[in-house]
């Protein structure tokens, strides 16, 4: 039952007063306010995605196991979307692939191995979302950063610190790496060349040897204002581990300079002439993480009128009694005793504003201050005070201005947890001010876990038992658990992400959140008061209050996905639709067939479709009249467009070292898959098919901006969603590919598609096997402008296809099947990634007790739900690490309350 929708919608007056007939007649009332407002909410809610992971971080050849939680208005579980898309990106900001998994009741599951082909050591990025979502301006993704090592044929490790000596005419940057072999034996006296590559061009280069413990010094410079800049580029070492043997390392540098950032946050929205204006601020360095701060703020007479220091990870307030045509500035002194100078908001002559008080266990104080100028314009006049929070109006309020300050309080059992929207308007309906704040029920979901013993031995089976309860009520719940040896993989708990931060709050906000589950773990007064904080200063995700009541409604371009559909048109050669044409869809794997007409303009569409990613697809127009004079043409999938790593904040630099524990233990599990160096046999060299052997491309450069080899392609479903972030410099839209700096720049001209030397069109994508795919050449320019101007295009993107062995004879049957049948397709589009079920071994007998057990995830089970008496219970048996076990439990119930809960026990 929704127990927050309308029953919560509340309309007391603060006080009332009469008003002249000579009032305006273009005002609002407070009644249509919410009206419309809960009708926007109702009719197009938002969603929301939470993935609770097994382990915060990973090793080359782990498997990432992960539940996803998608949620509607009010935190219920969605039942808008039935398709979840999760992107896997490195840190280069390039899609290494997309899971598509299908939604049942709010819930999907999904895993991921990391594969020696596709995943190195480094940092990487996960991204969810509906395609409901991309309706938003800011869609709401789930954002995570996880980082992988690698131990299986790790040769070098490393660990580099930076020292910044830049000035305002050079870029300077010191870097001092220290390289170590596979046991922790320093690499010494050896021969270290390294480079600094930026968009592809060397921009410094050297040369150095290690001294005795393994360490390199490398002075890297660059002019200032050069084209190319230093912390926009990526280190790249390679030393000499013996005489043949040479390993290469790569190290970003985009937080070798870091600067910092102080941005000051009036309460309510302005600093108001008159009034005791609460002033948040917040100290960053340029990686996204906070730093600690203090300062004066002093005005244009030099007159000191407030001071400051952070209270947590940068951020702070402190109280300013602003006066109308003054200005004001802070001097900040930082946590490593820089100093710098920022000016604050201008204040404003004529102003209203909210200010909360959020510290009671119970209840919300309300201010409402005008200073004298608005009060004089506004004397008389309706003020409105609405609240929302979750996707529905919690509360209403209406006053006539009749002081210049009002007081109140709100029970906070009006508001369900997680972030309320306080907005004050006039009876214009025009926003005057807002105010965030956040409402942390004491009464939440209650998960307890037990076990028969704290202290249980290697191997030994495990039963913990769960009960879930609100308000000594039990609770019937979906729940995920992952287990994992503590001792292997330790974490900070505050840093963890989790359902209490992912749903509840950084679902809610813009911007990176540091450190969110800190504010959750254990709270207290000091947490409370840095939340209440950290609202003033971050910006909110949501709707416009003044687009609603000027009747503008979101803009759908994204209908909520029910199932995998195809999609195109059917025309004739000359272009023309054809109207009522026959089609047939099948399956073969799935002994799967569906018929399909065509409408009067020639498009067509299969829908809930159900199929694996490795899935074949055929459709075909071979039953209509004339079908050898058809063309079936695919319609593109919306994909978002790949942006900076949100949470880059939490991007590890130096793996190695902050793995150590971890990887030794990867290079013992997974021992067995070590590999043998290459021996180079020497021989004729095949060449290589490209676009110099067709006429039609000889106009371009001898070699191509960027080229990928067709192996980074293999496993790939559509091959054009693949595509989207591989190549540099490109940019997707609107099914068509474009050229980055020109598309940015407004030159918004196609690139052309070249398959085998041919023009093509850019759906013939999806058509090429990936398995016979050499190579993709990508032209950014043209510099003759021969192939820009015969095809109207701008820029090129090559596929070479692998050329079919000489000397081998077909029968004409066999070259026409090799022809293009443009009335039929036969393509990989992306079906669901199949669910695996994660492997929990049993030593119930003495034969297995015998194998070595280095498992770091003990057990993961995303599928345990409470029954009616809010009881569940799981089993599992120990691994061979000694030492603390953790289990973690995360869910929801129908009601949208959320649950977390911790256990450790010993293994000995």
């Amino acid at each position: 039952m929704k127990i927050f929708r309308l029953s919560f919608i509340i309309l007391s007056l603060l006080s009332i007063l009469s008003f002249s007939s000579s009032a305006q007649t273009d005002t609002i009332s407070i009644n249509t306010i919410i009206t419309k407002t809960n009708k926007v909410l109702s009719d197009y809610p938002a969603e929301k995605i939470y993935l609770h992971f097994d382990k915060p971080y990973y090793a080359v050849a782990d498997t990432v196991w992960f539940k996803a939680y998608v949620t509607e208005n009010q935190n219920f579980l969605s039942g808008i979307s039935k398709i979840i898309y999760v992107d896997v990106i490195n840190q280069k900001d390039s899609l290494i692939q997309t899971l598509k998994l299908p939604i049942t009741g709010g819930l999907a599951y999904g895993s991921f191995p990391l594969d020696q082909i596709n995943y190195k050591q480094g940092n990487y990025h996960i991204r969810a979302y509906t395609l409901w979502m991309l309706n938003s301006d800011d869609p709401a993704y789930f954002n995570k950063t996880f980082y992988v090592g690698e131990a299986i044929d790790k040769e070098v490790k490393t660990h580099i610190t930076y020292k910044n000596t830049s000035t305002d005419k050079l870029e300077k940057i010191d870097a001092r790496v220290q390289f170590k072999d596979a046991s922790n034996k320093p690499y010494a006296n050896k021969n270290v060349s390294w480079q600094v590559v930026t968009s592809f061009t060397v921009i410094a280069k050297g040369r150095g040897t290690t001294d005795a413990n393994g360490y390199l010094t490398i002075a890297m410079s660059n002019a200032q204002k050069a084209e190319y800049q230093l912390q926009k580029g990526e280190l790249i070492t390679s030393i000499n581990t013996t005489d043949k043997d040479v390993a290469s390392s790569s190290f970003l540098l985009k937080n070798a300079i870091v600067s910092k950032d102080f941005q000051f946050f009036p309460e309510g929205g302005s600093l108001i002439a008159g009034l005791n204006n609460k002033v948040a601020f917040k100290a960053t360095k340029s990686d996204g993480l906070g730093i600690n701060s203090k300062g004066t703020v002093t005005d244009n007479d030099g007159k000191t009128v407030a001071t400051f220091t952070a209270q947590h990870l940068g951020m702070g307030s402190f109280n300013l009694l602003a006066e109308a045509g003054k200005t004001y500035k802070a001097t900040v002194t930082y946590a490593d005793g820089t100093t710098q100078n920022y000016n604050l908001p201008t204040v404003a002559v004529n102003g209203v504003s909210v200010s909360i008080d959020n510290s009671s266990a119970d209840n919300i104080a309300i201010k409402i201050s005008a200073n004298d100028a608005f009060f004089e314009q506004n004397q008389g006049k309706k003020l409105y005070l609405i609240a929302q929070s979750k996707g529905v109006i919690c509360y209403g309020a209406q006053t006539a201005l009749s002081n210049k300050e009002y007081n109140t309080t709100v029970l906070k059992s009006k508001f369900p947890n997680g972030i309320a929207q306080f907005t004050l308007f006039n009876e214009f309906g025009k926003p005057l001010s807002e105010r965030l704040v956040f409402v942390q029920h004491k009464n939440t979901m209650a998960v307890t876990l037990t076990s028969a013993a704290t202290t249980y031995g290697t191997k030994k089976k495990v039963k913990i038992n769960v009960a879930a309860k609100k308000d000594g009520a039990p609770v019937e719940g979906s729940f995920s658990v992952a287990v994992v040896d503590e001792t292997k993989v330790p974490s900070s708990e505050d840093a963890t992400s989790t359902i209490l931060t992912g749903l509840l709050l950084s679902s809610d906000v813009k911007g990176y959140i540091e450190k969110a589950n800190y504010y959750f773990n254990a709270p207290d007064a000091k947490k409370h008061a840095d939340l209440d904080v950290l609202l003033l200063t971050q910006g909110y995700r949501s709707f416009k209050y003044t687009d609603i009541l000027a009747n503008k409604l979101p803009k759908i371009d994204f209908l909520p996905e029910q199932g995998i559909e195809i999609s195109g048109i059917l025309r004739q050669n000359n272009g023309i639709p054809v109207r009522k044409g026959a089609l047939l869809l099948t399956i073969p794997d799935k002994r799967f067939n569906q018929e399909g007409i065509t409408d009067p303009v020639g498009n067509f569409k299969f829908s809930n479709l159900v199929f694996n990613d490795s899935s074949k697809v055929t459709i075909t127009a071979k039953y209509n009249v004339n079908y050898k004079n058809m063309t079936l043409s695919l319609n593109g999938a919306p994909i978002p467009t790949l942006t900076r790593n949100f949470s880059a904040a939490e991007e590890v630099l130096n793996i190695d070292s902050t793995l150590t524990s971890y990887l030794d233990n990867s290079k013992k599990q997974y021992a067995y898959l070590h590999t043998l160096k290459d021996v180079t046999i020497k021989g004729a060299v095949v060449p290589k098919v490209s676009h110099k052997d067709y006429p039609a491309l000889s106009g371009l450069s001898q070699m191509a901006d960027h080229e990928v080899s067709g192996d980074r392609f293999k496993g790939c479903g559509l091959l054009i969603n693949c595509l989207q972030g591989m190549l540099a410099g490109v940019t997707f839209a609107d099914n068509n590919f474009y050229v980055t700096r020109d598309y940015n720049q407004g030159k918004k001209i196609p690139m052309g598609i070249f398959i085998n030397g041919m023009n093509v069109d850019v759906n013939q994508i999806n058509t090429i096997d990936v398995n016979q795919l050499e190579s993709v050449e990508v032209f950014l320019r043209d510099d003759l402008g021969l192939v820009n101007r015969a095809n109207n295009v701008n820029g090129v993107i090559v596929f070479n296809q692998k050329k079919a062995p000489k000397g081998t004879k077909i029968t004409k049957a066999q070259l026409m099947d090799m022809l293009p049948k443009y009335y039929e397709l036969t393509f990989s589009p992306q079906g669901y990634n199949k669910e695996k079920q994660f492997y929990s071994p049993k030593y119930d007998v003495p034969a297995s007790m015998n194998r070595n057990d280095l498992r770091t995830t003990i057990y993961w089970n995303p599928k345990v739900v409470t029954d009616a008496t809010g009881n569940a219970s799981f089993e599992y048996y120990n691994a061979d690490g000694k030492g603390q076990y953790k289990v973690i439990i995360e869910g929801i119930d129908a009601n949208g309350n959320l649950g977390r809960s911790v256990f450790k026990y010993l293994v000995k």
